[in-house]
């Protein structure tokens, strides 16, 4: 049998008003000043003013910068790696959801390794430890504050680059659900159908295992009971902190046992057109699966059972339909757009999208290898 590595963070808060007790521990390092790493809404909305403010109280000095897009750049990488060393921080906090994170960690990984961040394009290709990463999330979605992935856009070739790397594991995540709250709805449900997603490929995942199964089953429970009321009351605190350990779950299930096409097509798309990430996987997530069924039906069948549907008179086949019909009647309450056609996406690009896919597919699990036809297929069938 072959070895099992569990990857997460050393320290991860969960709860309402952690954050408090994170600025503590995050003393507690005896780090002196940080590069808060987030985006100009969070800037603007006072989040990170708080949150300076907080590390101020603990003796930490902070610089920030917030430059980050919502598909983060080489360049943007670049920009925050001049203003830490130009402040001399001696670590780096991530304020936000995946955006920030994913540019958080490529800033944090070039400062002790060197080069660029496009070095460390595939699977653990740097040799040292990155700069101290402490995550604070304010999204449910893409579990980033927790995992070894990282998403950064080149664009020169206008696609995402995935760096899979054990070195650019966060030293602590936190998940305050206070920071979640009022969140638009449309955010809500892009970065929830994103944990979704990440829930359901790490399940039919051939890398599955029983402690990745146990958190993505989990996750899918309270994804299907939640999410609805996290996106249509913004305020329920108790749906939020729900879809925070769903989040963080299906976050654990994926950073163990990879993704599959979903997320190397999602990829494409929002490197290409520049796309929000969470739509484009909740669009592409029941397409992509109605193609695994042709080896994964009972794995979808369980998935249909915890996402609700009374499977016990159905066949593996009947399950698995079941499954697809689940989540786009999820994704539809959620009022997740109906098709890749309604995102801008062009059938033309098709044969490009579909080959930068599969080299994209490399580094992931996906139960049935695909050909490039058969990827094309996906795209169509997704419009």
């Amino acid at each position: 049998m072959a070895t099992f590595k569990f990857y997460i963070p050393a320290v991860n808060l969960m709860g309402a008003g952690c954050l408090q007790e994170a600025a503590a521990d995050i003393k507690g390092h005896g780090f002196r000043k940080a590069l808060i790493v987030t985006d100009k809404v969070l800037s603007q909305i006072g989040v990170v003013a708080r949150v300076a403010a907080l590390l101020a109280e603990h003796g930490i000095a902070s610089a920030v910068f917030d430059e980050t897009k919502p598909n983060p750049t080489m360049t943007n990488v670049e920009q925050g790696l001049a203003m830490l060393k130009a402040h001399g921080c001696d670590c780096v906090i991530s304020l936000g959801g995946g955006s920030p994170h994913d540019c958080a960690k490529g800033i944090a990984l070039v400062a002790t390794n060197g080069g660029s961040i496009a070095d460390y394009e595939g699977v653990d290709r740097s040799a040292k430890p990155q700069l101290p990463l402490i995550a604070i999330n304010t999204t449910a979605g893409t579990a980033s504050e927790m995992t070894r992935f990282c998403i950064i856009t080149d664009e020169a070739r206008h696609v995402k680059m995935a760096i899979v790397d054990k070195h650019v594991t966060p030293l602590m995540s936190v998940n305050d659900p206070e920071l979640m709250l009022a969140k638009p709805a449309g955010l809500t449900a892009a970065t929830g159908m994103d944990a979704l997603t990440h829930a359901i490929e790490a399940y039919v995942s051939i890398a599955a295992t029983p402690v990745t199964d146990a958190s993505a089953i989990m996750a899918i429970q309270l994804i299907a009971k939640h999410l609805r009321t996290a996106v249509n009351q913004g305020d329920d605190l108790h749906a939020r902190e729900q879809m925070a350990y769903a989040q963080f779950l299906a976050g654990m299930a994926f950073n163990n046992a990879s993704l599959g096409y979903v997320h190397a097509m999602a990829h494409q798309l929002g490197g290409f057109y520049d796309l929000p990430h969470g739509v484009c996987n909740a669009v592409l997530l029941p397409h992509v699966q109605a193609y695994n069924a042709q080896v994964s039906a009972a794995r979808l069948k369980d998935v249909a059972h915890h996402m609700g549907v009374d499977v016990g008179a159905m066949s593996d086949e009947q399950g698995a339909a079941a499954a697809i019909d689940a989540i786009q009647q999820l994704a539809r309450d959620v009022k997740i757009p109906a098709g890749l056609e309604q995102l801008g996406v062009r059938s033309d690009d098709f044969d490009l999208l579909a080959s930068n896919a599969l080299k994209d597919a490399c580094g992931f699990t996906n139960p049935k290898q695909a050909s490039h036809a058969e990827i094309v297929a996906i795209f169509r069938a997704a419009m």
